[in-house]
């Protein structure tokens, strides 16, 4: 990322105009309004870094209202209280509008999955394409050589010069899974000071700050989705793609009844079927041509074996075609780490072959490898 020089003027969020002056150490922090990404620009701005407050609004202001009434992360409150942090920390800070962006490589994304019959994760692509791709092109125009986050995870440059992510020190908060798709140049201009930490620390930190968001719970669901109901989001703004009802059919092929329609289920699924089959079955295939959701029984949810692609490696600048590594693979954020061996098959295609049965491998989700506690690439599963 080429750094902007001389001296530019900003539009801070209370409309004032500020002079700011190229420094070599500046650094944007990305600010949700929580307490993780308020500690991290404290503990950068005690290091000696010069840091700014960004908070990416990536919503109309009627959306937000709605989202702040359902309890979402990106309602007004967030920009309130990111704007509160930095006034006690004596930073500068501004709203930063990414809709578009958002809308394209997010929303778009996360509609266009679920209608395919795929699960998708949406906060990977925002990482990737919103909250690094994005804001570094706004951090090059301010003269910031750096982007900062609140991820519990931590950046390393290995001894082939390659940057990859670090497990944090804690794993109840280990959030590399959802990091993977950063790019070599991304990495290089990242910092993520809480990565070192654990979550009761950042919280002592904050009250020993007299930060006003130490004691404000975790947010938990996707940001667009603040009920966690997927299928009623889709069903409420897209419900022109949103494809029929169709069948369920039991893994022999027979006709077990209508489904709701597709997008209401996933791999793995046991609750909400309505299905009176006398003992637990779950979800175990989605055929988004038919409309079909296949049911089966608990042995059926687990594979040894996945396929993956659009793949970004990090640790390594890639593998040739037919070569095979050993690997830990997570298959979901906050799933157990299992080992495999992965194999090259094509130019943009991974194998990996378990040692034990994996539960519910989900198309659409991503499969992330690790050697040790680095990540050395990832891909989507096929």
């Amino acid at each position: 990322m080429q750094i902007a020089s001389a001296v530019r003027s900003c539009q801070r969020s209370d409309g004032q105009h500020v002079e700011m002056s190229d420094m070599s150490e500046r650094v944007i922090v990305g600010m949700s309004g929580g307490v993780d990404s308020s500690v991290a620009a404290y503990l950068l701005k005690s290091q000696g870094y010069d840091v700014i407050g960004v908070t990416m609004q990536v919503w109309e202001a009627s959306c937000s209202l709605q989202m702040e009434r359902e309890g979402g992360c990106c309602g007004q409150s967030a920009v309130d209280d990111a704007r509160r942090v930095c006034g006690v920390l004596g930073i500068p800070y501004y709203v930063m509008g990414f809709r578009d962006v958002f809308q394209r490589e997010v929303i778009d994304y996360f509609v266009n999955e679920y209608v395919d019959g795929r699960t998708p994760n949406p906060c990977i692509m925002c990482n990737r394409h919103v909250k690094w791709a994005a804001l570094m092109r706004k951090a090059e125009q301010i003269g910031a050589k750096y982007i900062a986050t609140g991820h519990y995870a931590r950046i390393e440059q290995l001894e082939n010069g390659r940057y990859t992510i670090r497990n944090s020190v804690t794993a109840a908060k280990d959030q590399t899974y959802a990091l993977y798709r950063l790019t070599q140049e991304q990495l290089a201009h990242t910092l993520m000071p809480v990565g070192d930490y654990h979550k009761s620390e950042v919280r002592r930190i904050a009250e020993e700050q007299g930060l006003p968001v130490a004691k404000k719970p975790d947010s938990e669901e996707i940001c667009f989705v603040p009920d966690d109901d997927y299928a009623g989001y889709l069903d409420r703004t897209v419900p022109g793609k949103i494809p029929p009802a169709g069948r369920f059919v039991y893994r022999d092929g027979t006709d077990l009844g209508p489904n709701k329609g597709i997008t209401h289920y996933t791999i793995g699924q046991r609750k909400g079927l309505g299905l009176s089959m006398g003992h637990p079955v779950f979800v175990t295939g989605i055929d988004a041509k038919t409309n079909t959701v296949t049911i089966g029984e608990n042995e059926d949810v687990y594979g040894n074996r996945l396929v993956c692609d659009h793949l970004n490696f990090m640790a390594i600048e890639g593998m040739a075609p037919g070569e095979k590594r050993e690997a830990l693979c997570k298959i979901r954020y906050g799933s157990k780490a299992t080992p495999c061996i992965i194999e090259k098959i094509g130019e943009d295609e991974i194998t990996a072959e378990f040692t034990e049965p994996v539960r519910a491998i989900t198309p659409g989700q991503s499969a992330v490898f690790y050697e040790g506690d680095h990540i050395l690439c990832g891909g989507l599963i096929r």
